[in-house]
């Protein structure tokens, strides 16, 4: 059974990276926003993007955080991360500064997100509790391949360890 997810990343230098993760196709995400689509929800102010990212996580089980190295402590990614924590959701981290870009560029790797964000009331970062993978190869293809093989499994994984804190 495939699950229903979420994708939280940041937008702008991560889309190319983030379309190869969705066309591995083991689980079903949220259908992408386009430049277009982007553009318009964020001319709407932040209201209309809330509107949009709770819409997007609707009927959704998993959040997958794909980590570029400008992610971390983003607005938006911690009001994802957030939401989805207190929706009772699944969440984990992969990094995505190993795949390619557009240009067959890497990127260097991000900070953790989940360090910028405390659970409960111990006040320790969810980095405590949210699995982040950083995906085994010595180059993109290797790399992909990893995720290909393990992003199910990771996604299962977040499920369970979110589930023990209910």
């Amino acid at each position: 059974m495939k699950r229903q997810i979420f994708y939280s990343y940041h937008f702008k230098p991560d889309s190319w990276r983030v379309a190869m993760v969705r066309n591995i196709g083991s689980i079903e995400g949220n259908r992408p926003a386009t430049d277009n689509d982007w553009s318009k929800v964020i001319t709407g102010g932040d209201t209309a993007i809330k509107n949009w990212i709770e819409e997007q996580m609707k009927y959704r089980s998993c959040t997958v955080v794909l980590i570029g190295n400008n992610t971390a402590n983003r607005k938006w990614i911690n009001h994802e991360i957030v939401e989805s924590w207190n929706k009772g959701m699944g969440i984990v981290g992969i990094d995505i500064h190993g795949l390619l870009n557009s240009d067959g560029y890497t990127a260097y790797k991000g900070e953790n997100p989940f360090d910028y964000i405390t659970h409960g009331q111990t006040g320790k970062p969810l980095s405590s509790v949210i699995k982040r993978y950083e995906p085994v190869g010595v180059n993109s293809k290797e790399r992909y391949a990893w995720i290909a093989k393990y992003l199910s499994d990771a996604v299962e994984e977040a499920v369970k360890i979110r589930a023990s804190y209910s």
